[in-house]
């Protein structure tokens, strides 16, 4: 593979993903580590991705509160447009963080009171603007890169709370493997998020269906609502009925 068609693979995987390892790209380019490591430098350098330890993240999952660059707006807002309507009146909300979260917080409804617990001090802020709404933001150790509170404390919070509905995103989606991670400490917050839930809905853009990441989070049956980007009678969902309602 030449180093335009690898440069085009990695920054659609993070753009897709938000972040990548360059252990994950050297496999999946079946190049050295070093290649990767220099792909990457290089790719930095020009302002494409944002170069990390281990790997890279996209500019808009670190900056997601500047509009430019955001990969797949549109399909974005379509998905939080249809995420505004699972929340109804006096309910409680819990939410992760990304592009896709910002956007559902910034169609929140003006006049919709709620109460609304986030682990993203972005998504907190948005949310702010919405005078009826009590917002909460869960502690713990800010994670720069996804600019999400994380750790045990973030962990122990989760545990006292209780909410109607759990928005989360999701790295990867599979019909066999359910919503997979790349992050150990991502996994450990998502699966405390589950767990504080009532119901939980899987924001996703359609490009994501069918990936796998190397961790798991939840089979699909955990999951109550499915929500993309695609009609719900789009013939690639088709697989995933009956595991789930997909809106």
């Amino acid at each position: 593979m030449l180093k335009k068609e690898r440069h085009a693979f990695i920054i659609r995987q993070i753009n897709l993903h938000n972040k990548v390892l360059s252990s994950d790209l050297g496999l999946q380019l079946q190049v050295s580590e070093d290649t990767v490591r220099r792909d990457l430098n290089e790719l930095a350098e020009n302002g494409k991705i944002i170069k990390v330890h281990g790997g890279a993240l996209s500019k808009s999952f670190h900056f997601p509160y500047e509009q430019k660059d955001v990969y797949a707006q549109d399909s974005k807002k379509e998905v939080a447009r249809k995420a505004i309507g699972l929340i109804s009146e006096g309910m409680t909300v819990l939410t992760g963080g990304g592009t896709t979260m910002l956007e559902m917080a910034r169609l929140v409804p003006d006049d919709l009171e709620a109460t609304f617990f986030t682990i993203s001090p972005v998504v907190a802020l948005e949310l702010a603007e919405k005078k009826l709404l009590t917002v909460n933001l869960i502690g713990g150790t800010l994670n720069k890169n996804a600019q999400v509170n994380m750790g045990a404390k973030t962990i122990s919070d989760l545990s006292e709370i209780g909410v109607d509905l759990c928005f989360l995103g999701t790295n990867g989606i599979d019909l066999k493997e359910g919503i997979t991670d790349s992050e150990w400490e991502v996994l450990q917050v998502k699966k405390a998020m589950i767990k504080a839930s009532a119901r939980i809905a899987i924001m996703c853009i359609s490009e994501k269906l069918n990936s796998v990441k190397k961790m798991k989070v939840c089979s699909l049956s955990t999951i109550d609502y499915l929500i993309t980007d695609l009609s719900p009678t789009d013939p690639k969902l088709r697989p995933y009925e009956g595991n789930t309602k997909i809106i």
